[in-house]
């Protein structure tokens, strides 16, 4: 069982291990933010067109007209 900390400690190590992390530089920030957007939109149109086409081989195959 973990032993327990008082808050004023436990702000202590939260603060100490917050320093030690690499935070990225906001040329990193804009880049992956670019390339998510990027990937967003490409799984969006991806998706977008297969859902047409399996949409349009269901209709020609129950003969159904839209």
């Amino acid at each position: 069982m973990a032993s327990k900390t008082n808050p004023f400690s436990f702000l202590q190590q939260v603060r100490s291990e917050t320093a030690k992390v690499t935070w990225p530089s906001r040329r990193e920030t804009m880049i992956s933010t670019a390339m998510v957007l990027f990937m967003v939109f490409f799984a969006a149109i991806f998706f977008f067109a297969a859902d047409q086409l399996i949409g349009w081989i269901i209709g020609l195959v129950l003969n159904v007209s839209i």
